[in-house]
C-alpha cells in the first residue's frame, strides 16, 4: 500500500515538479534519448518477468509466481512513473504494456479478494473479472489508460481514464450532445428488439448503444454514402455474411432486430479473433477486419488498439470511431458521472390494426403529440415498421407496430374525425406541375450535365429518392428531383428507370 501511495503522490506531482530524486537540470537530446531507451528496456523487461510469474502460477508455485508479479508490477509503476518526466519517452509503449497485463490476469492477492481470479474460478491467462485491474487502474500514469472487455462482458473503469476516450466524452456531451440525446430517444423504442439479442449474445447492452449512437444515431433506415445501411450500417456483403438476405424486396439490414442479432455474431466473431480485444474489433467494424488482422495482429499476439503502431497506423476515421463508441457506451451505462439525465421513455410495444388506409406520413399528424412524444411519432413509427414506404398507404387492416400508448390515440384521433381528414388532405397535396416548356428546359439541362460528365443511377426495387440521395450524391433529394423533373411530395421513381446525378454528386 505504501508504494502505491507512493506511486500515486509522484505520479500527481510528476508533471509539475518532478518526484523526488529527478535531476533538476535539462537533459541533453542524447542523454534524454539515453533514459527512454532505459525505461523501454524496463518495460520489456518487466513484461517478461511478469509473464514467468505467471507460467510459476500455472505449473503449481504460487509463492513464487506471487513474488514474480509483484516485483515485475513495482518495476513497471516506477519505470511508467519515470517515463512521464523523462523526454523523449513514449507514454502509448506503457499503455499497450499496462493493457497487455490487464488482459494477462492478476492473482488473487493483487486483485484483492471476492472479485480475484481464483473466486470467479478463471483459469490463467483468461480475460480478468471486473475489479482486477485496479491497482493497475491506480497506478498507471496520466498517459492515457487502456479499456477491455472483461470476463461477463462489462465495460472496465478504465475506460473513463483512457485520453481518446476523454477527448470523445467531451464531443457527445457538447456539439454532438443533441445527437446524443436523439439516438437515446431512438433507441428506446427499439430496446425491446435489439438489446435481447445482444444479451444472448452475452454482450454488453451499452455496446449496442455506443454503436447505434455512433453509426446511425438510431435511424433504422439510414444510408451511408458507401452503401452502410440499417440502425447498425452493414454493407450488404457483410450483412449477407451474418444472414441480413432481402426478403420479399425489403433488405433485412433495416430490421432492427435482426441487425442487432448480425451485429452481436460479428462482435464475437471478432472477439474470439483478436483474443477479447474490444478495441481492436470496433475498429474493424469501422476500417474492415482483414486490414486489422494485418495491422495489428490476432489471437494472443495481437497487439493493443492503443499501441502507437495501431493507434497511429489506422485511419483518422477509425482513430475516432473507437473512442466514440467506448465514450457513448460509457454515458450509456454512467450518466450521473457527466450531469446527464437520459430523457424518460415510456415503451411498451403495441398495435393498431388500420381502419381504413394511411402511410405513416398521414398517421404521424393526426397522432400529433399525444402519448408524450414532443418531436411527434415520425421516427419512432418509421423504425418500428421499417418495411413500410412512410408516404405509401397502407392498406385497410394492416397491423403496424406502435408504442402501447398510441393504440387509444389512434382510436380517438386517426380512425375517423377531424385530425385524421386533415392529415389525408396534406397527404394528398401536392405542389402545382410545371408548365410543359419549363420541363423540357431541366430535360435539356440533364442532358446537358450527362454529357459533361454526370452520373446515372439507375433504380433499383425499394430504392426512394432520399435513400438514393444519401448513397450516391452529394446532393438532396430535392436536386435529384429537380434534375430529373420528379414531381413532389412522393417523387415517384420506378425500378429500371434511369436518373442523371447533377453535377455536385461528383
Amino acid at each position: 500500500m505504501q508504494v502505491l501511495q507512493r506511486f500515486a503522490l509522484c505520479a500527481a506531482l510528476a508533471a509539475l515538479a518532478g518526484c523526488a530524486g529527478t535531476a533538476a537540470t535539462r537533459p541533453t537530446r542524447a542523454t534524454a534519448a539515453d533514459a527512454a531507451g532505459a525505461l523501454y528496456a524496463r518495460l520489456d523487461a518487466a513484461t517478461r518477468r511478469y509473464a514467468n510469474g505467471l507460467d510459476l502460477q500455472r505449473r503449481g508455485d504460487a509463492a513464487a509466481g506471487d513474488a514474480e508479479l509483484r516485483a515485475a508490477l513495482d518495476d513497471l509503476r516506477d519505470a511508467a512513473s519515470a517515463c512521464v518526466t523523462t523526454r523523449g519517452c513514449d507514454g502509448q509503449r506503457f499503455v499497450a504494456g499496462f493493457d497487455a497485463l490487464l488482459r494477462g490476469g492478476l492473482t488473487s492477492a493483487d486483485a484483492g479478494g471476492e472479485g480475484s481470479a481464483d473466486a470467479a474460478g478463471d483459469s490463467p491467462g483468461e480475460v480478468t473479472p471486473a475489479g482486477e485491474g485496479e491497482q493497475l487502474s491506480r497506478a498507471m500514469p496520466e498517459l492515457g489508460r487502456s479499456v477491455t472487455l472483461l470476463k461477463g462482458r462489462e465495460l472496465s473503469e478504465l475506460i473513463e481514464m483512457n485520453g481518446p476516450v476523454q477527448v470523445a466524452l467531451e464531443e457527445w456531451l457538447t456539439q454532438y450532445r443533441p445527437n446524443l440525446m436523439t439516438a437515446y430517444v431512438n433507441y428506446q423504442y427499439l430496446r425491446w428488439q435489439m438489446a435481447p439479442e445482444y444479451d444472448k449474445a452475452g454482450l454488453p447492452e451499452a455496446l449496442l448503444f455506443g454503436m447505434l449512437a455512433k453509426e446511425s444515431g438510431g435511424k433504422v433506415h439510414a444510408v451511408s454514402r458507401s452503401g452502410a445501411s440499417g440502425p447498425l450500417q452493414f454493407m450488404y456483403a457483410t450483412g449477407l455474411r451474418f444472414g441480413l438476405r432481402t426478403v420479399d424486396g425489403f433488405d433485412q439490414r433495416f430490421d432492427p432486430r435482426l441487425s442487432a442479432r448480425a451485429n452481436a455474431a460479428y462482435i464475437n466473431e471478432q472477439l474470439a479473433i483478436f483474443n477479447n480485444n474490444l478495441e481492436l474489433v470496433i475498429g474493424a467494424y469501422n476500417g474492415g477486419e482483414g486490414a486489422m488482422q494485418r495491422r495489428a495482429g490476432r489471437g494472443e499476439s495481437a497487439l493493443s488498439f492503443w499501441n502507437p503502431q495501431i493507434y497511429y497506423g489506422v485511419s483518422q476515421e477509425t482513430r475516432e470511431y473507437v473512442p466514440m463508441v467506448l465514450a457513448a457506451a460509457w454515458l450509456f451505462m454512467h450518466p450521473e458521472r457527466y450531469n446527464l439525465e437520459w430523457p424518460k421513455i415510456a415503451m411498451q410495444p403495441g398495435s393498431i390494426t388500420l381502419q381504413q388506409p394511411a402511410s405513416i406520413a398521414e398517421l404521424t399528424i393526426c397522432l400529433g403529440q399525444d402519448g408524450g412524444a414532443s418531436d411527434g411519432w415520425f421516427r419512432a413509427l418509421r423504425n418500428l415498421n421499417p418495411q413500410l414506404d412512410p408516404q405509401q398507404a397502407a392498406p385497410a387492416g394492416s397491423k403496424l407496430v406502435v408504442p402501447q400508448q398510441l393504440e387509444a390515440v389512434y382510436a380517438r384521433n386517426c380512425a375517423a374525425g377531424r385530425w385524421q381528414r386533415l392529415a389525408s388532405e396534406l397527404h394528398a397535396a401536392a405542389l402545382p406541375p410545371a408548365p410543359p416548356g419549363i420541363v423540357a428546359r431541366v430535360a435539356s439541362r440533364g442532358a446537358a450535365s450527362a454529357s459533361s460528365g454526370s452520373r446515372v443511377y439507375v433504380v433499383r426495387k425499394g430504392d426512394t429518392v432520399a435513400a438514393i440521395a444519401r448513397k450516391t450524391s452529394h446532393c438532396s433529394m430535392r436536386d435529384i428531383a429537380d434534375h430529373n423533373a420528379l414531381r413532389a411530395p412522393h417523387y415517384p421513381i420506378k425500378p429500371g428507370q434511369r436518373l442523371q446525378l447533377p453535377a455536385c454528386a461528383r
